[in-house]
Formats: C-alpha cells, sequence, structure tokens
C-alpha cells in the first residue's frame, strides 16, 4: 500500500518525505486555506514547492463546481508540473471532467467519494485514483473501511485500473483496517503515520539495550 499525506503544510511533508516512506501528497481547499495560501499566484507557488519536495504523485483540487470551470482550473493546475493529479469533486460535471481529462492523459483523483456507485462512475471515466472518505462515513454511523472494501471488489472483479485512495483517515488503526480492506493508497495526517511507529514493547527493549550497552562502554 502506498502512503500519502494528507496536508499543505510544507514542514510536515518534508518530515514525511524524510522518513523515506512517502509515495505522494493529496491537498484541498480547506487544507490550503490552513496554510494561509492565497490567490491564484501564491496557489501555484506552493503546489511547486511541495512538487519540489517529493517524488510522487501531487493532488491538487480544482475549486469551481461547474464543468467548464473545472476544465480551465484543471488545465492550468496539471500545467503546474507532471506530478500533479487534478483532484475532481464525484458529481455529474466533476465526472464529466474526469472523462476530459482522461482522455488528455492527465492524472486525475475523484474526490468525495461515499458509495460504490459513485466509484464505479469514476473507474468507468478513467479516474486515476478514487477517494472514498471513510472519516466522515464514521462520523454518520456508517462504517468507511466497509465502503473501501467493497470498492476493491469490485475493482477487481471487473477489472478497472483505477486506484483506491483511502481518505479522510482520522488515526493509525484507519490505516492498518484499509490496509486489511486491500486500498492501493491511503492519505493521512503525518500523525496518523507516525502511530505506526508506537508500540510500548519497543519503547522497553530499546530502554533495556541502550542500558546494557551504557554498561559495556
Amino acid at each position: 500500500m502506498k502512503f500519502f499525506i494528507d496536508t499543505a503544510n510544507i514542514e510536515q511533508i518534508r518530515q514525511a518525505q524524510n522518513m523515506g516512506i512517502l509515495d505522494g501528497v493529496t491537498t484541498n481547499p480547506s487544507l490550503m486555506a490552513k496554510e494561509g495560501v492565497k490567490g491564484k499566484e501564491e496557489i501555484f507557488e506552493h503546489y511547486r514547492t511541495i512538487c519540489g519536495i517529493v517524488d510522487g504523485p501531487v493532488s491538487a483540487e480544482v475549486f469551481s463546481t461547474d464543468y467548464e470551470g473545472m476544465i480551465r482550473e484543471g488545465e492550468e493546475l496539471a500545467s503546474i508540473d507532471p506530478k500533479i493529479t487534478v483532484k475532481l469533486p464525484c458529481t455529474k460535471d466533476g465526472i464529466r471532467a474526469v472523462k476530459y481529462f482522461s482522455s488528455k492523459g492527465i492524472a486525475t483523483n475523484c474526490t468525495l467519494v461515499f458509495s460504490v456507485g459513485q466509484a464505479l462512475l469514476a473507474a468507468k471515466a478513467g479516474a486515476t485514483f478514487v477517494s472514498p472518505f471513510i472519516g466522515r462515513l464514521d462520523d454518520i454511523s456508517e462504517d468507511g473501511v466497509a465502503l473501501v472494501e467493497h470498492i476493491v471488489k469490485v475493482y477487481r472483479t471487473y477489472g478497472f485500473k483505477t486506484q483506491v485512495l483511502a481518505a479522510s483517515i482520522r488515526h493509525t488503526n484507519h490505516i492498518i483496517r484499509c490496509l486489511d480492506a486491500g486500498a492501493d493508497v491511503a492519505t493521512c495526517p503525518l500523525k496518523a503515520i507516525e502511530g505506526l511507529l508506537n508500540h510500548p514493547l519497543t519503547d522497553k527493549g530499546l530502554e533495556i539495550f541502550v542500558k546494557d550497552a551504557a554498561k559495556m562502554q
């Protein structure tokens, strides 16, 4: 399973990259706003900086909700760097835009997916990635990871090449469950990724080793 970091924070992206496990980055308007990024030129420069840090795909989301606006913004975003993946909402116009960019050989990430039906349409339109939001489904007492598992099963049954990118991951257990569900990618906050390192027996064992090593000096 690939690891993407879900943030627009440059320092966190650098930290994840320096760990040697980062495969890509996902962003959205909310994450960009959180970093105080404003205006077209500043947004584009922010994406250039991110693309200069990571080796893999960088999802850049359009702001428009209409087809023409998505195409215009998506083409501008795609021109920033070959690593850019145009991120589009799973709406009627969004699916049309996915098909357009797919025909042009431009990578897409169909986002805000909450059902198998939506994931099916995204795959048929040629999406590179589809992003089911598991945390937001959990918030309304639905099983987000079960949706990931269902989408994976459908894609493998029918031979779709679209990658399942589990999004809205809230904690480390989400990552493990998505791993079991067969997700191709998990996009996570840095804290959730670092949480995979935590185990009390590791801490206890290291403490013992350090003490014993000190006796040998």
